[in-house]
């Protein structure tokens, strides 16, 4: 069969565009990824040699899933296809071409813990205050500007960038973000934000270059357009800037990323860079009901910076939108847990068709609580990343400082681990040098004798070998051989398997793991270059939005929103839809700001194909205190056409309680004596097991246990309509029934 028989008329204008730069607006659930792998696939079919086609993506799972897929179509030269991510292409093509600005081919890539423990280490050398200069918040800061293509040197003398610092009370981050730079390029070393940043530098100062890849890439095509930043926009059009065959496919509406420096720009002003634009719009959406789809028009069009569409469906109507209310965070988990429980066996469901979405990760305590209370499986995504467990980064290091001897943030982590002797204040002594003498860390231990004195270069003296023994090793070995032998012979493996512990043996098994994960790159056929450094690039190039979800397994799905971008479920919850919450509090500034968490919610609904539930709750702890919430502007944008009404209230007998106490505090004099009858502060200690208190939410319950050593008192209390609730004593304003 044909493969353009696949698509509807739109699709198929798309994917036979003839020349020229063309923006494809895709609306959510209309085949924008069929369109992107079927264009590539026509371009090959039409004589076009695929390896003068640049392909970018955001993941690098989507780019090895759209290659497959036009490998089913063309066959084998699919492969020649200069097809990853952004930061994989220009990692490759810095590899070649870095040594124009001073790299070697193996220069190391920092993950984002690299680059936050050197800012650390330079915050400490500096004497400056760490809780003022954390290193999240100057990481970050260097990030932006290394985005916005402003160097060290332009940052220090930005007048405004300056007067932010100083007004923030950092005026040295100017200074860190120099040191910082110059070590990592003295580590041989970029970080995620440098291979975008070197990138620009090389086709602006090497014309050159810039030249001999414009005359390469005869077609540029990039997936969700929306969320490029300015540095890897300017790229891509310097890149078409000669054939100005530039065919990008996005959806201003899913703009999400403004936090990582998307530019939403770049996709609604795209005209204005390229006149002669062919502009094609998919609104038909295949994924999810008429209400659904309907639902989320109704919200996005509130916004005013959009590109126009209306998205459409043919799928059934479906079910109304439910909304569910709880009085607390922990009964909203319990809420959802029971819904999944019911719908499971109502529709014979399995637990992948089903995943909670959510603004915050501090949200889904409640939800995985109450999922363990009865028994239903399910899968975190956003928790703490394989390759940056410790174990698996301390081996990863011990491979990384085995090709480059540069690499300072490696060669602290291996120096004395296993313990060789060799103490901090050596370590510090060691770089200290380097960087007064202009050094490389290499350099330094191999002069340990005359620079560090008899009984370091001593202590050095068996690492240095050691070293140098597996630097050899690998210019004969592939990736698999020397990581096991490595791993052997620097002693981390009998360090792990000597400690016997339940969490020991979790690491020894991890390490085992990523043994596996390298065995399984070199019996790769599409891998051809097996050596150890390919491997240590292409992890270090994995992202938080390369999601592993394995639909043969069996578990509930639980994640931020920012990560469900590009998902789908039969049945989606979107808890915590509160005003403070969602949109956050420190989203509501300015209206770009407001946009931006309108697009967010726009993203949340579509991930929903048949059922979507949106959640809040009057009450919810948020940084240890018990607020009072109310529902979220976006649910109340949402057109009531589309809405189940009678889902807003779900604890009838919590809702009637709460009623009776109002009435019985109709009276003013009433609300004064019970003003007085709140117990205060000082007699919180009074309080003990067994007595009835009132709440001005739950009301009447025993204390069944008290907790008045900590630093937070608090009491679980079983309340006769509400349940057992745990309430933190200074927020709680209980009344002693007597």
């Amino acid at each position: 069969m044909n493969y353009l028989d696949d698509l509807n008329a739109n699709q198929k204008k798309a994917v036979l565009h003839k020349i020229g730069p063309c923006l494809v607006i895709a609306g959510a659930g209309s085949g924008k990824t069929r369109v992107l792998t079927y264009r590539i696939a026509h371009l090959i079919k039409e004589g076009t040699d695929p390896f003068s086609i640049l392909a970018l993506t955001f993941t690098n799972k989507a780019a090895k899933e759209m290659k497959k897929r036009i490998e089913k179509i063309v066959g084998t030269d699919a492969r020649s296809l200069w097809m990853g991510t952004f930061h994989s292409i220009f990692a490759r093509i810095l590899r070649s071409e870095g040594h124009k600005l001073g790299y070697p081919p193996n220069f190391v890539i920092y993950d984002t813990q690299d680059s936050k423990l050197l800012i650390k280490s330079i915050v400490k050398e500096l004497n400056l205050d760490p809780k003022l200069y954390k290193e999240n918040y100057v990481f970050n800061r260097i990030s932006n500007a290394k985005n916005k293509l402003i160097s060290p040197l332009e940052y220090k003398n930005n007048p405004i960038l300056q007067e932010e610092d100083s007004a923030s009370l950092k005026p040295m981050i100017g200074d860190i973000y120099k040191i910082y730079s110059k070590r990592c390029f003295k580590s041989q070393a970029m970080d995620f934000d440098d291979l975008l940043y070197n990138t620009n530098i090389l086709f602006a100062e090497h014309i050159d270059t810039l030249n001999k890849y414009q005359q390469l890439f005869q077609h540029v095509l990039i997936d969700e357009f929306q969320d490029t930043n300015y540095c890897q926009y300017l790229i891509t059009k310097r890149l078409a800037s000669v054939s100005r065959n530039i065919f990008v496919v996005g959806d201003d509406a899913q703009s999400i990323y403004a936090f990582r420096g998307a530019e939403i720009r770049n996709i609604l002003k795209f005209e204005d860079d390229f006149d002669e634009l062919n502009i094609i719009k998919l609104e038909q959406n295949y994924r999810s009901t008429k209400n659904i789809v309907n639902a989320a028009n109704s919200v996005i069009e509130k916004n005013k910076s959009k590109i126009s569409k209306e998205v459409w469906t043919e799928n059934e109507d479906g079910e109304l939108i439910s909304i569910k209310k709880s009085f607390s965070d922990n009964e909203e988990g319990k809420i959802v847990s029971n819904l999944i429980f019911e719908e499971k066996n109502r529709n014979q469901l399995t637990n992948s068709n089903f995943a909670v979405l959510y603004r915050t990760n501090s949200q889904s305590r409640s939800i995985e609580e109450a999922l363990r209370r009865i028994g239903l499986k399910y899968k975190v995504f956003g928790g703490v990343s394989f390759y940056q467990r410790k174990e698996v980064k301390d081996l990863l290091a011990y491979l990384r400082f085995s090709i480059n001897q540069n690499d300072e943030q490696s060669f602290r982590r291996i120096i004395n681990y296993p313990r060789r002797g060799i103490g901090q204040t050596s370590v510090d002594k060691i770089i200290t040098i380097s960087n007064k003498e202009n050094l490389s860390l290499w350099n330094v231990i191999e002069r340990s004798s005359e620079l560090l004195g008899p009984r370091i270069h001593n202590l050095l003296g068996p690492f240095r070998d050691l070293i140098i023994s597996f630097s050899n090793f690998l210019n004969n070995n592939d990736a698999y051989t020397s990581a096991s032998h490595i791993a052997s012979n620097s002693g981390l493996l009998k360090e792990l398997w000597d400690d016997r512990s339940v969490e020991g043996i979790s690491r020894f098994e991890n390490v085992q793991e990523l043994l596996n994960s390298i065995k399984e790159f070199i019996d790769n056929e599409d891998n051809e270059d097996k050596r150890l450094e390919n491997f240590l690039q292409e992890i270090s190039l994995l992202t938080d939005l390369d999601k592993d979800l394995d639909k043969d397994e069996e578990f509930i799905s639980l994640m931020t929103i920012h990560m469900a971008k590009g998902l789908e479920f039969p049945v989606v919850f979107i808890v915590g839809v509160e005003e403070d919450l969602f949109p956050s509090q420190m989203m509501i500034s300015s209206r770009e700001d407001l946009e931006e968490e309108r697009r967010l919610f726009y993203v949340a609904i579509t991930r929903a194909m048949k059922k979507l539930y949106l959640t809040y709750s009057s009450t919810r702890y948020r940084y240890g205190m018990l607020k009072d919430c109310e529902r979220s502007r976006f649910i109340k944008e949402i057109s009531p056409a589309y809405l189940d009404s009678e889902t807003f209230n779900t604890n009838r007998s919590l809702v009637s309680n709460v009623l009776k106490e109002k009435k019985r505090n109709l009276s003013p004099i009433n609300k004064l004596i019970n003003n007085k009858n709140i117990i205060t502060q000082s007699e919180i200690n009074d309080l003990r097991e067994g007595m009835r208190v009132r709440h001005q939410i739950f009301g009447i319950g025993i204390i069944k246990k008290i907790d008045l050593n900590s630093n937070q008192k608090k009491a679980i209390i079983n309340f006769k309509d509400a349940g057992e609730k745990t309430l933190l004593l200074n927020f709680a304003k209980l009344e002693v029934i007597k």
